[in-house]
């Protein structure tokens, strides 16, 4: 139904306006009792063989929803109606910013996949709080945490350490996201000394709190066999919980779209079936270089169960959706998860 119906009315319309009445219909949809019963029913796989214990937390299953989706944490107890086992939100800044100019969220169709350039817009820290502070206990919340877009060089830290510290009491994980293609003076956060400047502001602050959380890096799936060396060895020198593979990509290799297209819509990160394969390799990599010495969250071109699995195989103990949740439909999640049960 969703393929046939829904989503061909969906992407007649701007990618960025379906986005926003979509969370205005959930909410809706959502406010109705025996509505709320009807979608868990559907959409929900309650099997304890699905519970995965990583980096000292209990997920009710593996699958999860990608930053991006819920910035400002405002749908997270919804969208947990559809059986995903956890879900992070952000990308959070300590202000709140417009983000990049519109039009800045692009479909390709023929590729299955989405260029965007949002450049983390959000509303801030604080209203992020506010809407945390709702949270039903229903599914483990990560925190993705970045910088403002007019931070100066120097005050990079300050930012994450100021994202970190409000965030601590209200998220159960977090992710320092490093690897953005879409924000403004890149180039630092992608240095090696840098990032061990960083991790280790952010392991310190950690270390104040009576209990720990969870910190991982979210990195680019277009790293070289180098850049992962390093990584590897940045994670397990900082003893980092885990690493997220990945993010969107700069590459526009071999893709459907027409050059002519491309050109139009201009810079961005791609995400989606076009990036599956890279960040697949990334995994894999990361895995059996570091002989599984930290946990790995994959995600970046899962539309279908096989795709996930393909994941775990290469090395992810968790994966999230995004585009291929908005390219299949909230039943993906439920295939995943029956897949994992038939592979027990």
């Amino acid at each position: 139904m969703y393929k046939l119906i829904i989503r061909p009315i969906l992407f007649c319309f701007d990618p960025e306006r379906v986005h926003h009445m979509t969370f205005s219909l959930l909410r809706f949809l959502n406010k109705l009792p025996l509505v709320i019963g009807l979608i868990r029913k559907i959409y929900v796989v309650e099997d304890a063989r699905l519970e995965k214990k990583v980096f000292g937390l209990t997920f009710k299953n593996p699958v999860g929803l990608a930053a991006g989706f819920d910035k400002n944490a405002v749908l997270y107890n919804e969208l947990a109606n559809f059986g995903f086992g956890f879900i992070e939100i952000g990308t959070v800044t300590p202000k709140g910013q417009e983000g990049n100019p519109k039009k800045r969220l692009f479909r390709l169709k023929e590729d299955q996949g989405i260029i965007n350039r949002m450049g983390f817009n959000n509303e801030g820290v604080e209203a992020a709080i506010i809407n945390l502070k709702k949270n039903k206990g229903k599914v483990i919340i990560g925190g993705n945490i970045g910088k403002n877009t007019q931070t100066k060089p120097e005050n990079y830290t300050q930012d994450y350490l100021e994202c970190f510290k409000a965030l601590h009491p209200f998220v159960d994980y977090f992710v320092l996201n490093v690897s953005c293609p879409n924000v403004g003076s890149h180039a630092k956060l992608n240095d090696k000394e840098y990032l061990e400047e960083l991790i280790g502001a952010v392991q310190k602050a950690n270390n104040n709190f009576k209990s720990q959380k969870p910190v991982l890096l979210k990195i680019a799936p277009d790293l070289n066999d180098n850049q992962l060396d390093e990584i590897i060895e940045l994670v397990v020198n900082t003893k980092l919980d885990g690493v997220i593979a990945s993010n969107t990509s700069i590459d526009r290799s071999d893709l459907k779209a027409s050059s002519q297209q491309l050109e139009t819509i201009g810079n961005g990160g791609l995400s989606g079936l076009p990036i599956k394969d890279k960040s697949t390799r990334v995994i894999k990599y990361l895995s059996q270089k570091s002989n599984k010495a930290f946990p790995i969250i994959g995600v970046g071109g899962i539309h279908s169960a096989a795709d996930a699995l393909e994941k775990i195989k290469a090395g992810a103990d968790l994966v999230q959706l995004y585009t291929g949740f908005i390219y299949e439909g909230p039943k993906l999640v439920k295939r995943i998860n029956k897949a994992l049960l038939k592979k027990q």
